[in-house]
This record gives C-alpha cells, structure tokens and sequence, in this order.
C-alpha cells in the first residue's frame, strides 16, 4: 500500500503535496517523490527513506517550480526500497509520468512486450510498465491513451498520471484501489486517503471502479469506462485530520481488520496464473522441491501461530513430516536440519532479531530457505534464498492482523505448490484451492459485517479476568492467535489450550463464570469438541463458541455462538480467525486500552 497525492492550481504544488504526503506516510515510508509541470517538462525528484529526506532534498519543496504536479509515498512491492525504484516513474522519452497504488499482475508479459518495441526500463518496478505503456499507447490524446493502456493494465490500480503535452491537467483512474477527488476554489486536488488533501478542501468524492478524472486548477470532469461523462454526488467530510488518517475509524486496529478481504486478494490474485498456482520461487527449483524430505517452519509470535495453522495443511498436501519452532528456541536447540529440509521462514517486518538469527542458523546447517515477509528488501528477505513477499501494505497497529492473514494465504498457496510438485496433491485439490480464495474476500466480509454481534459480547466480557480458548487440530492453532490478540491489547490473562487436554490439568482453572471460548470449526472434531464445552460448562464456565452457519448442536450446549460462513476447510482458518480479532479489539476499546499501541510491545522485535 502507497500514498497517492496530487495538485493543480495556481499556488506552487511541490510544497503542498509534501504537505499531503507527510500525511500519509504511515501508507509507505521506504521512499517519496513528486513530479511538477515546469517550464514545458516534467521535474522529478525522490528520495528513499523517509519523507523527510525529500523534504530536505527539495528544501521543503521551495526548489520545484510549478503549480501542477502529484507526489507519492512508497510501501515497496517489486523491486527493493531505492532511488531508482521509487515513485514517480517517467517513460523512456519524458512524456509521461506516474504514481501508482496496486499491483499489475501482468507487468512482466507487458515489460517483455515494450522491450520488444524499444522500450528500455531502469526500474525494478510494476509501475514502470504503466508510464511506458501510456507514452506506447500516447497518440497526442491523454484521454484516449489511457483507455487504451488500461485495456492491457491487470491487477489493481490508482494512478495519478502527468502528460507533458498537458501540463494544466492530472490524470486519475482507479481500479480495486481508492482514490478520492477533492474541490477547492481555483484550485482541485486528488489522493488515494483523504486525509492528504483535508487541511485545503472537505469536499470530495470518491472515483468509482472504471472512472477517470480530468483535474485541472478550474474544473474536474469525470467519464465513465466508455468515455460517457458521470455526475458525482460532492461529500462534505466531517472528520478531523487525525482521524481521516484512519479513515474515520477510531484505531487503525480496526481500520486494518476491516482492510482484509482487500489484503487477502492481493496477497492470492497475483499468484494465481492461467489457473495454477505459482509462487514465483527463483532459486528453489522444482527438482529442489521434489527432493525434500522434511518442512521446518521458523517464527515468533503471530507468525509462528501461522506456522501453527499450515502445519496440518501442509502435511496433508505435502506427505512430509511438518515441524514449528519458535525462533527464539530454534539456534539453541540443536536443529536437526540439513539440505534436504525446506525451512519457511515467516516475518511481517523481515527484521525480527531471533528469527533472523534462525535463518543463519538453518542456512549453515545447508537447509533451503524460504521466507515469507511484508517488508521489500528487508534483512531477512535479502539473506534468504527465496522469499515469498505477502503484498498486505504497512500495518501500522502493533497487533498484527491483516498481515496474519496475509502470511495465512501464502502459506496455503505455498503447500498447494509444492504438493503439486510432489505429486501428492491432486489437480483438483488445486481447483478447489483456487475457487475457495477467489470466493474467500467476499466471505470474509460477510463474516466481517457481524462485528456489531461480536462488540456485543464484548461488552458481556470485557471485565473478565481470565479466559481460556480451546479447539483441536486447526481450531487450536486458531486458539493459540486468539488469546494473543486477548492478552496482548487488552491485558487480560489469556491462554489457548488444546480442548482434549482439559482433563489433564487445565480444568482445574475454570470455575463459575470463568469465559471459556471454544473454537467448533473443523468438523471431524466437532462432536468431541462439543464433550469439552459441556465438561467447562458442568464447571460454571460461561462459553462463547464459534461455529459454521447452520451448526445447531452448538447453540444447544453454548451460551452464545458466532456464526461464519460454512467453508472449505483449508481456508477456514482465515473466516474463523475474524471474529477472534474483532473480539479482542472490541474489549481492548471497552476497556480504554491504547489499542495501536499497546504497553510494552513494538511493531518490529529487534533485540533478542
């Protein structure tokens, strides 16, 4: 995810877009840049880290001439964090000029198609592609070439783009990523948050799927995909600035529950190709696939709680003998790994100190490396051998929760892969893969719009002192993220146990109103799971179970059950694990908990 903003008026822009960007860093920090009309060309200036080595650069912009002009903050996706690779990108020749917030799913086929045509590329980047293809589809039309060039675009987009025939007018189209028109007077603005241009105009309106707008300092006009002129409804935004950077909600916590069905489709799209799935591995060969007999996977935290979730799937798919360690635990414990082992490695920042230093470990001992992290150019994914990037843009709450999801997704994908390497996992398994995860950012959606439910319990159990989640085979990995997201925010003692361990000490602990949440997800288990809720509620245990839609045996012997919808069970774990994080996000609020910023505990763990 990446910040977008653009200005054109009579005022200078270079100035007002570093404004609008400083605004939305907390949407990409790696690098920044802005591009303005000036004297018949198009002046471009970046800088990698943060924005305030570009403000230094531009001397807080004073240095760039013009009044038309857009700017760009970066969350790398493809190429690593650099000069080169950073927004804004020009065509070959000078003519056009981009911003971009997506992935083009097909920018390799594309990349090969312009080279064959004389086009030379410098970046590392998707977004390269869209300003060659434009000046390639450039006939002395903006309008026209941009139609054109969106018909070869696959993937997600919102592009701010600058002609330099045109030096009056920004150009804004969108497809599956926001990007929001502002009107001031004399003057108009666009940007992919409104936060950005808030401070300048409260009026706005929202381009929808297929829109293009024209904005110039005197008028924005708006068509539609076939070119036909649209009337927008103008919005009068009410928010302060601090809480349109959240985008209205109170918490980016919730901000980013509510981002996953996005997050999830870009995590899986890109890696669905000509219906197979393909992870893009470079150095891994097939032939190294087939020749493993063994999976390690290494992590901390949430991440090791992915682990957790895909060992079992990774074992049914895979036919291999599966392990998880905590990281931490992992160089001191004498790692029986070696060249026939395929280590995954999971990281949201890529900078996790004992998870790096599991990585050496495992590499000295000769095992493949796979990591899978968020963070382009990190110090895991540059040592790893392969590394599998999750795509799911910055997240900016302590508490993890798109990024869960995120590595939930590649880890699903990734044991499809290599099972259908190995031969052990079926065409049609992969069919059915493919479907569920087309169909998985609807559902979780649908699983997402029972948050008010969720709040409600919340306000029932917000004041407990303990609560204890139990499940059994995946339903317990799931047990383990839940009581994290509990404890972590909330600071409520938690613990997640395997449900048919009960008898063998835990239930010692539950006594009369103790909150006992049981996870009824996997079915093979659902009947004994059931045995383990009547034994803590014949205890005083108050139980909130989670179940399928249509299970009606549980809400027999439950207090309360939150339904999700019924699912294949390889990707359960992603519905299911919804309503866990809203949960825990609701009593953390209840409570008055600093909810993005819980006490004692930061984004990236980099001491050991």
């Amino acid at each position: 995810m990446c910040g977008i903003v653009g200005f054109a008026g009579v005022r200078q822009a270079a100035p007002i877009l570093l404004e609008g960007l400083k605004r939305l860093e907390y949407r990409g920090y790696d690098s920044a840049g802005l591009a303005v009309q000036s004297d018949g060309k198009i002046v471009v200036s970046k800088a990698r880290g943060r924005l305030s080595a570009l403000c230094k650069l531009t001397h807080d912009g004073a240095d760039i001439d013009g009044t038309v002009g857009i700017g760009h903050t970066r969350w790398a996706t493809h190429g690593e964090p650099s000069y080169i690779n950073s927004h804004p990108h020009m065509s070959h020749d000078g003519a056009v000029c981009v911003v971009h917030n997506g992935i083009i799913e097909n920018y390799l086929a594309l990349r090969a198609f312009l080279e064959a045509q004389g086009y030379e590329f410098v970046s590392d980047t998707d977004t390269e592609i869209i300003s060659q293809l434009l000046a390639y589809c450039y006939e002395g039309d903006p309008v026209e070439a941009v139609k054109r060039a969106r018909g070869y675009l696959e993937g997600s987009y919102a592009l701010g783009i600058l002609f330099r025939d045109r030096p009056e007018a920004i150009y804004a189209v969108s497809k599956d990523n926001p990007l929001i028109v502002g009107l001031g007077e004399g003057e108009n603005y666009m940007a992919s948050d409104v936060t950005a241009i808030l401070k300048h105009t409260r009026r706005v309106f929202r381009l929808n799927e297929g829109e293009m707008a024209v904005i110039t300092k005197d008028c924005v006009s708006v068509t539609d995909e076939y070119g036909m002129g649209v009337d927008k409804t103008v919005t009068e935004v009410t928010w302060d600035a601090d809480a349109a950077e959240k985008g209205g909600y109170e918490h980016f916590m919730i901000k980013e529950i509510l981002e996953q069905p996005e997050v999830i489709q870009k995590t899986a799209n890109p890696r669905i190709v000509d219906g197979r799935i393909d992870m893009g591995l470079k150095r891994i060969t097939r032939e190294d696939l087939r020749g493993v007999d063994n999976i390690c996977i290494v992590a901390c935290g949430s991440a090791y709680h992915v682990g957790c979730v895909a060992k079992p799937i990774l074992k049914r798919l895979c036919r291999l003998p599966v392990s998880v360690e905590l990281a931490s635990e992992f160089k001191y414990a004498d790692p029986l790994v070696d060249a026939r082992t395929l280590v995954i490695v999971i990281s949201q920042s890529g900078e996790t100190i004992d998870t790096y230093h599991a990585l050496k470990e495992a590499a000295a001992r000769g095992a493949r490396i796979v990591s899978v992290v968020n963070v382009v150019g990190s110090t895991i994914a540059a040592a790893s051998e392969d590394v599998i990037y999750t795509w799911a843009g910055p997240e900016i709450a302590v508490a993890t929760t798109k990024a869960y999801s995120a590595q939930l997704i590649v880890l699903y994908m990734l044991a499809m892969y290599i099972g259908r390497i190995r031969e052990t996992a079926t065409r049609e398994q992969e069919r059915e893969l493919i479907a569920e995860l087309n169909a998985l950012p609807a559902a979780v959606a649908r699983a997402l719009n029972d948050k008010e439910g969720v709040q409600y319990l919340a306000s029932l159990y917000y004041s407990s002192k303990d609560v204890f989640f139990i499940g059994r085979n995946i339903d317990y990995a799931l047990a383990l993220e839940g009581s994290l997201k509990l404890k972590e925010i909330s600071y409520i003692h938690s613990e997640a146990y395997a449900a048919g361990e009960l008898k063998h000490g835990t239930i010692s602990l539950v006594e009369q109103g103790t909150l006992v949440i049981a996870l009824c997800t996997y079915a093979p288990l659902k009947d004994k799971l059931v045995s383990n809720i009547k034994e803590v509620k014949s205890r005083g245990a108050n139980v909130i179970a989670l179940a399928n839609e249509g299970d009606e045996d549980i809400a027999q012997v439950a207090d309360h059950v939150i339904y999700i919808p019924r699912w294949g069970q390889t990707t359960m774990p992603s519905l299911a694990i919804i309503p866990l994080q809203l949960f825990a996000y609701y009593v953390a609020s209840l409570k008055g908990c600093d909810v993005d910023k819980p006490r004692n505990l930061a984004k990236s763990v980099t001491v050991e």
